[in-house]
């Protein structure tokens, strides 16, 4: 484990609007909403994800997604995935004449 925690640091000093917002949030409910989508959308951005297209599709899709799957919407995981699909695609592409 490293002594340090750099990479959380430099990603609360990129959020100095969220910061300033804090204080509207309005209640306790509307503070956890706020913290857990100001967390997806930094995991996004750590990991190069448009984090509007990531969130469209996970709200469009988590409705039918079974408990077991639930691990393959984490943008780590959906990352892979559509890197695969789009891979598949171009492959797919190419090969018709």
């Amino acid at each position: 484990m490293p002594i340090d925690n750099n990479a959380s640091e430099r990603e609360n000093e990129t959020r100095g609007v969220e910061q300033k917002e804090f204080p509207f949030v309005g209640n306790p409910r509307g503070g956890r909403t706020f913290a857990t989508l100001a967390s997806l959308s930094s995991t996004c951005r750590r990991h190069q994800l448009d984090p509007q297209l990531y969130l469209t599709q996970l709200l469009m899709n988590l409705p039918q997604t079974k408990l077991s799957e639930l691990d393959a919407w984490l943008p780590d995981q959906w990352k892979l995935q559509q890197a695969a699909r789009n891979e598949a695609l171009n492959r797919a592409a190419s090969s018709t004449p």
